[in-house]
């Protein structure tokens, strides 16, 4: 995926103050040279004059496009609310979500009241038999308790659904802030209990009872934390496939009864489940068993109050922004209420706002434009492929096989997700949001065994991302993963758009087919070998470089960038920076090489594709991606990726000595 702090092609200008400026020109710090630190000199003038505001974690090109798309999906929204639809409609029920969520006196009202009967049914637990009913009914409303449960492709055979249980169970975004031992860290800890402290207090408990079962959250989560697998083993596919039939699970994990919980998920019926870290089981298995049945009901309490106080009376809304917005991220005040309504709805009725979206601001011009972009890096990409030299006969055939049948998603789904089983009305917002995770929950499950559904999207047309779906061999690239804010679309000349679009997201996107992950999934989907140990071998002494080169960045004084777990997507960056190039060799811009606002066509290109990392991130958002994302922080996936390509050098005059210099021998040369 390519990113996690946010990307979108404008169709009108936005943020950047509108001017016969050159944005890339406009942006660049001349105190910066580029071969000393690219991302600075490239970004750096946008990025002094403009500071991240309160409310916000990061700032940069991904806000400002997200800015434009709030916009437009508050102006749909209020529209659906006004236009009186008929009942059950897409647009009855974006309208009504969006009053909901906008209706402050009720939401304060109302108090957590909506949650009890929740709260009640967990109150009521008396053995495990219950036990078993009330972890089903959380896992249906998307609250994550003490395992995660889904369904998708089975890896190894990607024409059929799968349940996959994995590790989970914990609130702190990774098993490292539990087990971490630096002072940024523990702190985090320190706040966590208070925060858990002030949630149970909430609930009404007096402030012992309450200091007492923050504890009790604490060491269980912790436990559930040590049995989980860091973040780099998640990236091993094999690894973390561990497919067994429903019987033997059952039997070997005993202390649980996943009859029943298996039955009351909706998942009875399947003959076999893919494990992905069955030591995890074993520690939760022990643990359900160990623990008194008064703690196990507390810890569930506490999740489903976490879940759904971003919805509830302010007094609880805040405390959660407290700990997830100021402590983890640094965020000093909410994001307009509007913002959050709308983030809401895109999680549960995304396709619905998709619709309104495409109709109305995605043109079928710019839909073939970024098609035809499409199209040209993939044959620059079959091109390499035939040329790179350390792949044998055999395995460059498979590769080249595997390139030709990559599927193409652009712009928007060809069918949408049918909501007519949802129901959304104006009087609760939590019970909209408790809705919602049950239609999430009973789509996914409604899924076993029937064909799998290749034409379905995980994003919406409006998102600032994309993806490449190993089981489905396809890249996925919405309409608003290519907006680029303060230039239409027609006036960006092909320099920007190959590098910015081109490098960043489709040649990104596409390379992840072949990245450490991607590139064991075969042709069709499928999990399986078709590499010679000889092109494996060559692969990993490679790739072991990028490893090493991300491994020595520092950032916060001492943390480290984690180059295992940030590996597959470095190795994106990169595929996706020299196939773009290769396929914007061929356009008419650079062959004439003519300069605008005096940088070359080659010049243009790498300061497009800086354009589309200009982030800046606040101290605590950064540690959160360093301990629990898989991407590398903004200014590092400019710098890194371009300090390995020759024409960077070239465009720039990269000498010895320079910042970023690297030497031929250490530089990396994969796809």
């Amino acid at each position: 995926m390519k990113k996690t702090i946010g990307l979108l092609l404008l169709f009108a200008p936005l943020c950047f103050a509108a001017s016969t400026h050159d944005i890339l020109a406009d942006h660049i710090d001349s105190s910066v040279s580029p071969a000393q630190d690219f991302s600075q000199y490239a970004n750096g003038a946008w990025l002094k004059k403009n500071p991240i505001p309160p409310s916000e974690r990061s700032w940069g090109i991904n806000r400002l496009v997200m800015d434009e798309t709030y916009d437009r999906m508050r102006a749909l929204s209020e529209a659906a609310g006004e236009s009186k639809p008929a009942p059950g409609t897409n647009a009855q029920k974006i309208g009504d979500f969006y009053y909901s969520g906008m209706d402050e006196a009720t939401i304060a009202s109302q108090g957590a009241s909506r949650l009890q009967p929740e709260l009640e049914r967990i109150a009521a637990i008396r053995n495990g038999a219950d036990l078993v009913e009330e972890v089903a009914r959380l896992q249906e409303l998307g609250v994550d308790t003490l395992f995660s449960v889904d369904v998708h492709q089975d890896e190894k055979d990607s024409a059929r659904y799968a349940v996959h249980l994995t590790q989970g169970g914990l609130v702190l975004p990774d098993r490292d802030y539990y087990l971490n031992d630096d002072d940024r860290t523990k702190n985090v800890r320190t706040e966590y209990l208070k925060h858990l402290s002030t949630m149970f207090q909430l609930l009404g408990e007096d402030a012992a009872t309450a200091a007492r079962d923050s504890q009790v959250v604490l060491s269980l989560e912790t436990q559930l934390a040590k049995a989980s697998r860091k973040l780099e083993d998640l990236r091993d596919p094999e690894a973390n496939y561990n497919k067994m039939a429903t019987t033997d699970f059952v039997k070997k994990y005993p202390k649980v009864d996943w009859n029943s919980l298996l039955k009351k998920l909706d998942m009875s019926a399947e003959t076999t489940v893919i494990v992905g870290q069955p030591e995890f089981y074993e520690t939760m298995d022990v643990l359900v068993a160990t623990t008194a049945l008064a703690d196990l009901k507390t810890y569930m309490r506490h999740l489903l109050v976490d879940t759904y106080a971003p919805y509830m009376a302010p007094a609880f809304d805040d405390a959660h922004f407290a700990f997830f917005g100021t402590v983890l991220t640094g965020q000093k005040e909410q994001r307009p209420r509007w913002k959050r309504v709308l983030d809401a709805q895109e999680g549960f009725l995304g396709d619905a706002l998709g619709q309104l979206y495409v109709e109305k601001y995605y043109s079928p011009a710019t839909k073939k434009r970024y098609e035809q972009l499409t199209e040209n890096i993939l044959a620059a990409y079959k091109e390499r492929i035939e040329h790179v030299t350390w792949l044998s006969d055999k395995t460059r055939a498979n590769a080249l096989g595997k390139l030709a049948k990559v599927r193409r998603k652009v712009g928007y789904p060809t069918k949408w997700k049918d909501y007519s089983s949802m129901t959304i009305a104006r009087a609760s917002y939590v019970e909209n949001a408790m809705q919602g995770n049950e239609w999430l929950y009973q789509f996914a499950v409604s899924k076993l065994g029937h064909p799998v559904d290749r034409d379905e999207w995980t994003m919406t047309p409006q998102t600032y991302n994309a993806y490449y779906e190993p089981s489905n061999n396809e890249i996925v690239l919405p309409a608003a993963a290519f907006i680029i804010p303060g230039i239409a679309d027609d006036k960006a000349d092909d320099a920007i758009i190959y590098g910015y679009a081109g490098a960043s997201t489709i040649g990104h996107e596409i390379t992840h087919g072949f990245d450490d992950r991607g590139r064991q999934f075969d042709a069709d989907g499928n999990l399986s070998s078709w590499w010679t140990q000889e092109d494996i071998d060559a692969f990993n002494k490679a790739t072991q470089l990028y490893v090493d080169q991300f491994n020595s960045y520092v950032v916060l004084g001492n943390m480290h960038v984690n180059g295992k777990a940030t590996l597959g997507e470095n190795i994106a960056d990169l595929g996706g920076v020299v196939n773009a190039l290769e396929a914007f060799k061929k356009t008419e811009q650079y062959r004439k090489g003519e300069k605008i606002a005096g940088f070359t066509p080659l010049q243009r290109f790498f300061l497009g594709y800086a354009l589309g990392w200009m982030i800046q991130q606040r101290d605590e958002s950064l540690q959160q991606q360093i301990l629990s994302d898989v991407h590398a922080p903004p200014s590092l996936r400019i710098n890194g990726p371009l300090a390995n390509v020759p024409e960077f050098y070239e465009a720039f005059g990269v000498k010895p000595g320079d910042a970023m210099y690297r030497a031929e021998n250490i530089r990396v040369k994969i796809w």
